[in-house]
């Protein structure tokens, strides 16, 4: 395995579990502070959509490099 194939996949595995903790931190923020349901949706939605956003920009530069 060359670097660059090294990186890469470090880059996908790290990005993976990043997002992957920030959903365990949104979940045991709303536990936590007892949102309830209304608001435990609303912490997901809300914080999720910053998510959403870097998971999109991410595909969108890559497709356009093509």
């Amino acid at each position: 395995m060359n670097i660059e194939a090294f990186e890469k996949w470090s880059m996908i595995l790290g990005i993976t579990a990043l997002i992957g903790f920030m959903g365990f931190i949104m979940w045991d923020l709303a536990k936590q502070s007892k949102a309830g349901r209304f608001g435990t949706i609303m912490i997901f939605v809300v914080l999720g959509l910053g998510l959403l956003g870097f998971i999109i920009k991410t595909v969108v530069v890559s497709v356009l490099e093509q």
